[in-house]
């Protein structure tokens, strides 16, 4: 059964608009508010998983394109959907019991489905235009999340990240207004098709670079990144495993790559800037991440680090295809889908287990009151479901075989090896092996040694929040050992095929 691909955007857009109606009956009331934001997320996850596979194009309204907007489901849309229904679903469960410590809960439900209904958007449109509104719905509810607290430290971090976070959306209006007055178009496969019969000029090539800063500055790449750091520790557990998880994605990876690949094409010069720009926060992240002393904090930097994988291997691919050109022939093609598999399957390998680490960390932070690691230690006893789900996360994130982090890293290594990029091999070894000091650190200082005087009444988190951790670390397991073929054949290789096929693939969409 094929459900209209409008519903997707309704199920979280219509319940925040409802949750605060809700919220004004009193404590019936939040609690209704909180059971249908679950549900709502639930029901969004299970029509995300039926539609694997599922590749359509809905017209809105019955207008035709180019004249009316469309939505486009297909093998990457896919599997964006899937990541962000996944993530989404956790951290809903997690923020019933987490969330009781803030004010004004049914406002918190409604703004975290208003940035799911923006990142669903973003995720499934056919139009630039229409794809910087929801990336704007999303992104100015992400702002409000993220100082939700009203801290100094969370009203600053906010302010931070929507000053930031504003000049990347401008860069990206900017580039579409260009766009549109060099192909009269806001429609991608129509635009894909006039650059494809027309060429490049110095109006289109502003326009990509406007949109490479634009979706940087959300992706947080460095030297993108000034916002990162601040954010996500400020916000409420479940929202930083939604940013870190999947809105730096959505709005960064997901949108940078439909554009440069699916609509201008790949070319030599931006497949160097990608390579770039995802080894740069590959290194830079990961040692600022060893010295930090923040759990949270040292999370964030991880994730700017850990993105950097996912931009490599898609930058790695484009390249490939690139260089070859006119001459591209199937052991390049083969190379190519290789290293763009490898940072896809670590797009979603990292949505997994860096949210799963995110409530961790928010986990243990409402237990012991405190974020920093030299005043926790011995906790491995009192939490321990917290404790083998970090650890989970943790081995996974490192890349230690069988779990899934493991593979998309190997696969990202092979591809590297095998297209002559040897040097791009042994930086990602090295990274990783940033990435284990820093992870040993979590252990060592949160898990290990002795118990502190004041954390003696240290408690495990309740059932609510321990669900979701348990959910997300039986997935880093299974995707390692179990789903690793099924993945590959059903959700993976679609995702990589669109982005292989670039501008062929838009321009098919109209024909």
């Amino acid at each position: 059964m094929s459900i209209p691909l409008p519903v997707f955007v309704a199920i979280p857009l219509v319940t925040a608009f409802l949750l605060p109606i809700f919220g004004s009956f009193g404590k019936k009331g939040k609690a209704a508010a909180t059971l249908l934001a679950n549900l709502a997320t639930v029901g969004l996850l299970v029509i995300c998983v039926g539609s694997v596979g599922q590749s359509r194009v809905y017209e809105v309204g019955r207008w035709p394109i180019p004249l009316g907007i469309n939505l486009v489901l297909d093998g990457l849309s896919s599997l964006m959907l899937l990541a962000v229904s996944i993530v989404a679903a956790a951290a809903m469960l997690f923020g019933v019991k987490y969330m009781e410590q803030y004010t004004a809960k049914p406002k918190y439900l409604s703004l975290f489905l208003l940035m799911l209904a923006g990142l669903v958007g973003v995720t499934l449109s056919g139009d630039i235009f229409n794809l910087f509104v929801f990336l704007e719905i999303a992104s100015i509810a992400s702002y409000a999340l993220v100082g939700f607290g009203c801290g100094h430290e969370e009203l600053e971090a906010s302010f931070k990240y929507m000053v930031l976070g504003s000049i990347g959306s401008l860069f990206v209006l900017f580039g579409i207004a260009l766009v549109y007055g060099n192909t009269g178009s806001l429609n991608m496969a129509y635009i894909a098709k006039a650059i494809a019969g027309t060429g490049m000029n110095v109006g289109l090539g502003f326009a990509l670079a406007l949109f490479i800063a634009g979706f940087g500055l959300k992706a947080a790449l460095v030297p993108f990144h000034a916002w990162l750091p601040d954010a996500h520790p400020s916000a409420p557990a479940p929202i930083s495993a939604m940013l870190s998880g999947v809105l730096i994605k959505v709005l960064g990876i997901y949108a940078l790559a439909r554009i440069v690949f699916n609509v201008f094409g790949i070319t030599t010069a931006v497949g160097w800037i990608l390579v770039v720009l995802g080894l740069l926060s590959m290194v830079v992240g990961a040692f600022m991440a060893i010295g930090q002393w923040d759990l949270k904090r040292l999370l964030a930097y991880s994730s700017i680090s850990q993105i950097g994988y996912v931009v490599l291997g898609i930058g790695l691919g484009g390249l490939i295809i690139a260089q070859a050109g006119d001459r591209l022939d199937p052991q390049h093609l083969t190379w190519a889908s290789l290293a763009i598999l490898g940072g896809l399957f670590h797009l979603i390998n990292h949505a997994v287990y860096k949210s799963l680490l995110f409530l961790t960390s928010g986990s243990v932070q409402m237990a012991t009151g405190t974020r920093q690691l030299k005043e926790m230690g011995g906790l491995a006893e009192r939490m321990p479901v917290t404790r083998a789900a970090c650890t989970v996360a943790s081995a996974s994130i490192v890349g230690i075989p069988p779990f899934s982090g493991f593979w998309s890293k190997l696969i990202l290594v092979i591809a590297a090896v095998q297209a002559g990029f040897y040097w791009i091999a042994a930086i990602i070894v090295f990274v990783s092996l940033c990435t284990l000091i820093m992870y040993l650190k979590v252990q060592r200082y949160v898990f290990l040694g002795e118990l502190p005087e004041k954390l003696q009444q240290v408690k495990e988190s309740p059932c609510s929040m321990l669900v979701p951790l348990v959910f997300l670390a039986c997935l880093c397991v299974l995707m390692g050992l179990l789903l690793v073929p099924s993945m590959k054949d059903n959700i993976l290789a679609p995702a990589v095929k669109v982005l292989t096929d670039g501008v062929t693939y838009s321009m098919s969409l109209i024909n």
